[in-house]
């Protein structure tokens, strides 16, 4: 299966809400719709901070979606990328979606002047850890959270 990446587009609403659906499912999270309609208006809009990318099969069909940005650190002078969600559909795992959104961001990162991307994933997500040994460095951090 022949995959390619490009940035999203207003035709691509159905497709990009379907996928970023089965991401909120697959975490067992559940959004307010506002949240949902105002991060793909912000994926849409260049000054926003929010980007991303779309995988697309031979057909045309979006087969994985990626958002990241792009935030400034005490540790070096360009930014750093933070690669937010990752989501390929359950048919397209295992073909190379996921792989090409990392380097469709990887790529940006670089044009960016950004020194590393950087993301989280759940412990259990084993199947995403075969492909992110692969193509990154497994950090020791781990994450704490506080909510306000």
């Amino acid at each position: 299966m022949t995959i390619t990446t490009r940035p999203f587009t207003q035709d691509d609403y159905e497709q990009w809400h379907g996928l970023w659906q089965g991401y909120l499912a697959y975490y067992k999270s559940d959004i307010a719709p506002e949240i949902t309609a105002s991060t793909w208006v912000r994926l849409l809009d260049p000054s926003s901070g929010v980007e991303g990318f779309c995988a697309v099969n031979a057909e045309g069909a979006l087969v994985g979606i990626v958002h990241y940005l792009f935030h400034p650190v005490t540790w070096a002078i360009g930014p750093r990328c933070y690669l937010e969600d990752l989501f390929t559909d359950k048919q397209a795992r295992g073909l190379g979606a996921g792989r090409a959104l990392i380097k469709a961001v990887s790529e940006a990162a670089k044009t960016a002047g950004a020194d590393q991307v950087y993301w989280l994933t759940e412990d259990y997500n084993k199947r995403a850890h075969y492909l992110y040994d692969k193509v990154a460095t497994k950090t020791p951090f781990i994450k704490y959270q506080k909510n306000i």
